[in-house]
């Protein structure tokens, strides 16, 4: 991985920017202590490992943090070890809310979404995320590359 200051890419060091921001704003992080790009693809998709001084100490320390040109969200690094299981682990959720909002259903136990519940958005979530899992997580590590 490659911290935050070292990346090159400005739109990448932008999204680890948004990662940093979007942990910060939870209550429960007192502050970020460190950012690390886990894989991006420039102005796209960033997975950053988010490493925090929680606020409560029922709080995870780090965190996978996923931002684009989708909803932000962050996700428990114990379930996820490497970027790709973060990247799976945000589409099941993801595709979670797609479905709630298609069929009508209630988005209380559902992972927070930055967008209106419409069909629209649910239709435009569940395109990008089709395309992550057939795209990015069924590439190799050679075919994908990083921008850093």
């Amino acid at each position: 991985m490659i911290p935050a200051a070292q990346i090159q890419d400005p739109e990448v060091r932008e999204m680890a920017n948004e990662a940093e921001s979007f942990i910060e704003s939870h209550r429960w992080c007192t502050r970020v202590a460190s950012v690390e790009l886990a894989w991006a693809a420039a102005g796209v998709l960033g997975v950053f490992q988010v490493r925090l001084v929680p606020a409560r100490p029922t709080v995870d320390e780090v965190l996978w943090v996923v931002v684009g040109d989708l909803p932000t969200a962050y996700l428990v690094q114990d379930d996820a070890p490497t970027w790709r299981e973060a990247l799976t682990g945000y589409i099941y959720e993801m595709s979670k809310w797609v479905s709630a909002v298609k069929q009508g259903d209630s988005l209380d136990e559902i992972i927070p979404v930055e967008a209106e519940p419409t069909l629209e958005h649910a239709q435009m979530l569940e395109s990008r995320l089709t395309f992550i899992e057939q795209n990015i997580l069924g590439a190799t590590d050679e075919e994908l590359g990083c921008d850093v």
